[in-house]
C-alpha cells in the first residue's frame, strides 16, 4: 500500500509532529472513507492519507488486516489508538477533538441526526458495497447490479426525505453542519455520480446535495480530489 505522505530531511520537531499526526487508511471512492475525510476537514485536523486499493485487494493484505481484521476501510490511527468503522471513528473524533461539534446539543435534533446516520449506514450503504455487488454479479449477473443498487437507494432516500423535510434549514437538521450531513453527502454524491439516481423525487435531498458542493470541507473530501483517485 503506497503512502500519499513522505517525510524527508526534517528536523526533530517536525519529525515529532509527523509522528503525532493522524493517519487515515482510505480508498478514494469509498463513501465510508469519504465521511471520515469530511469530519476531519470540518474539525481542522491534519492527517496522513494512506491509500488502500480495494480493487487490487489491498484490504486483504496481512498488514492491513492487523489494523482491521474485517478488511474494510476506513481505519484511523491516532498514536496508539487504532479505530475502524466510520461511525466509530467520527464519534472518536467528536469526543477527542471538540472543535466544531458534529452533534447538536438539542436532544431531539441529536436523535434526528442519529436516525439519518442509521438509514445511510445500515439501510443503504451496506447493500451497495463492493463485496455485495461482486456477489450479485457472480450469482445473478452483471446487469442486475445497477437495478439492485437503485432500488436500495430509492428506498432509503424515500425514508430520509420523510424524516428530514420538517427539520432542514440550510443543512439537514438546521443551519449548521452536523453528523447527518457528514453521512448524507457521500451517499448523495454516489447516488448521482455513480448510480444515476433521478433526484426529482427527492427535492429536500437534492437541495442538500447542491448545498454540500458549496462547502470547502465537503469539496476537499470529494473522491476525485483524493491522491489515489482514478482518472
Amino acid at each position: 500500500m503506497a503512502s500519499a505522505s513522505v517525510v524527508v530531511g526534517v528536523g526533530e520537531a517536525e519529525k515529532e509532529e509527523h509522528n503525532n499526526k493522524l493517519i487515515l487508511y482510505s480508498y478514494w471512492r469509498s463513501s465510508c472513507s469519504f465521511r471520515v475525510r469530511i469530519a476531519l476537514n470540518f474539525k481542522g485536523l491534519k492527517y496522513d492519507y494512506k491509500p488502500v486499493n480495494l480493487l487490487k485487494g489491498e484490504q486483504s493484505h496481512p498488514e492491513f488486516l492487523q489494523l482491521n481484521p474485517v478488511g474494510f476501510v476506513p481505519v484511523l490511527v491516532d498514536g496508539p489508538a487504532v479505530i475502524s468503522d466510520s461511525f466509530a471513528i467520527i464519534m472518536y473524533l467528536e469526543d477527542k477533538y471538540p472543535q466544531h461539534p458534529l452533534l447538536p446539543t438539542d436532544i431531539h435534533k441529536r436523535a434526528i441526526n442519529f436516525q439519518a446516520v442509521s438509514i445511510v449506514s445500515s439501510s443503504i450503504q451496506p447493500l451497495q458495497n463492493l463485496n455485495l455487488l461482486k456477489y450479485i454479479e457472480g450469482k445473478v449477473g452483471p446487469d442486475e447490479k445497477l437495478p439492485w443498487v437503485q432500488s436500495v437507494i430509492r428506498k432509503g432516500f424515500t425514508a430520509l426525505e420523510k424524516l428530514l423535510k420538517e427539520h432542514t434549514g440550510r443543512y439537514a437538521t438546521g443551519d449548521e453542519v452536523f453528523m447527518a450531513d457528514i453521512f448524507l453527502a457521500p451517499q448523495l454524491h454516489a447516488a448521482v455520480k455513480r448510480f444515476n439516481i433521478d433526484m426529482n423525487d427527492f427535492p429536500t435531498l437534492s437541495r442538500l446535495h447542491d448545498t454540500y458542493y458549496e462547502v470547502p470541507a465537503f469539496r476537499e473530501a470529494l473522491p476525485e480530489n483524493q491522491p489515489d483517485a482514478a482518472g
